[in-house]
């Protein structure tokens, strides 16, 4: 899954960098509390975080798990005595435990992500496996 968060740039030229690091830290938080222990949670830069997904078996897995993300950004953030909405956008890549390789999934989950984006963003799209 790749994800990022929706309008950044104008929470860190509206509130300033530390609210827009206020923000990220949510964000990361609100990720992490969405997916398996096992799961992976991590930064790449700026606003663009990924979850590694392992053991799914069916494409409406991480359909699943990508509902929980988007409830878990929807809900209101409230940092540094504020009451924001952040919202995020998400991509998925699903091979179905088939052969794809780590780039080839990264780059087809940020194809998504930009297509959930073109959507209106605060939404998910999916692309599976060749």
């Amino acid at each position: 899954m790749f994800i990022d968060v929706d309008r950044f740039k104008t929470i860190n030229d509206t509130f300033g960098h530390a609210m827009g690091d206020a923000v990220l830290r949510e964000f990361a938080r609100r990720l992490k509390e969405s997916v398996r222990e096992t799961d992976l949670v991590a930064r790449l830069a700026g606003d663009e975080f990924v979850i590694v997904l392992e053991g799914l078996h069916a494409a409406a897995e991480p359909q699943f798990i990508a509902r929980k993300v988007m409830a878990a950004l929807d809900r209101p953030f409230m940092v540094e005595g504020r009451e924001l909405e952040v919202g995020g956008s998400v991509g998925v890549a699903f091979d179905g435990g088939c052969c794809s390789l780590p780039d080839d999934l990264l780059s087809r989950a940020d194809t998504a992500l930009y297509a959930a984006k073109k959507a209106g963003r605060k939404t998910f799209r999916v692309l599976l496996a060749n």
